[in-house]
């Protein structure tokens, strides 16, 4: 009897050191996966930040790659003039704080009527919000320029800025979606309530509703942010005037002062500055200072983005 007892032991103990191995090396080889994928999306960033920082000597020297032997913060300078940057950060700000508020105020609207009412076409209007996600908007760019041209809103932010106040615009389909998914999961009985103490619908969504739907607005938040500020292709299509033009937009000067001979900028740069003036190292400064902005609102929402992502339904 001792004999099998101690042969059971040993049989269990190593089936739970083989599983042990097992487990640590699912966990390494999981980790290991994780790194990878983090490194393809950080390098991009990384190169912008090194190459930001070079000299015009480190630049174009073939030994110096990750660590520069001379660190050149004045590339933020020159980007920082060249872009222009308080004026045309100004544009942009005004024009993703509208849009987000557009955005935030038709979309949870919407979302909230195909989440808790049923009407006839239903299912054929959210199939239409579903499809405005499939169809990219460059296949529609024509028919739309057509029209805000003929309401003469060309050279003015009304064609990004009217479409997000009707749950159109830049994502707004998928902002539809998110809020309907969010108040899918909310319990009725505090609608219930509200309408037996004699709330009709517009008092209960904005009373009621609108305050527990915090995680569902910081998702969007977050993301109508990243995406009005960096877009770049409809700001492009319907304004012509570089005073309305966007920040993201204003990296295009400094590409043209890369490619320019450095006799033609010596009017504007200044002698002392023109060597650092027309290298790529103020380009990945000043594409650094663009998305500056977007990466200062993401660290301050970063938690409540999470939550809210977790809590909408969206990955489930």
């Amino acid at each position: 009897m001792s004999e099998k007892i101690i042969n059971n032991i040993k049989s269990k103990l190593v089936i739970k050191r083989t599983g042990n191995i097992k487990h640590n090396v699912f966990r390494g080889a999981t980790y290991l996966l994780m790194l990878d994928m983090a490194f393809v999306f950080l390098f991009p960033f990384l190169y912008m930040v090194v190459t930001s920082i070079k000299s015009n000597k480190d630049l174009y020297d073939f030994t110096v790659n990750w660590v520069p032997r001379t660190i050149e913060f004045k590339n933020y300078i020159l980007a920082y003039k060249a872009l222009e940057y308080p004026r045309f950060f100004k544009n942009s700000f005004i024009m993703t704080t509208v849009t987000t508020i557009g955005h935030l105020l038709s979309c949870s609207f919407i979302g909230y009527g195909f989440a808790r009412y049923n009407f006839s076409g239903k299912k054929i209007l959210f199939s239409l919000v579903i499809l405005s996600l499939i169809i990219p908007v460059q296949t529609i760019i024509v028919p739309q320029y057509i029209i805000f041209s003929n309401l003469k809103w060309l050279n003015t932010y009304l064609p990004m800025i009217v479409p997000t106040f009707f749950g159109y615009g830049l994502k707004g389909g998928l902002f539809i979606f998110i809020f309907r998914q969010f108040y899918l999961g909310l319990p009725t009985a505090l609608e219930d309530a509200a309408k037996i103490d004699g709330c009709g619908f517009l008092r209960t969504y904005w009373n009621i509703v609108l305050p527990i739907a915090k995680s569902a607005f910081m998702v969007t938040v977050v993301l109508s942010i990243v995406w009005h500020w960096n877009d770049f292709y409809e700001p492009s299509i319907y304004i012509n005037l570089p005073k309305l033009t966007m920040l993201p937009s204003r990296l295009n000067a400094i590409i043209a002062m890369v490619n320019t001979p450095p006799e033609e900028i010596l009017a504007e740069v200044g002698h002392a500055e023109v060597e650092s003036a027309i290298n790529n190292a103020v380009l990945m400064a000043g594409t650094f200072l663009v998305t500056l902005p977007v990466l200062t609102s993401f660290a301050f929402l970063q938690k409540q983005f999470m939550q809210g992502i977790e809590r909408t339904g969206i990955v489930e």
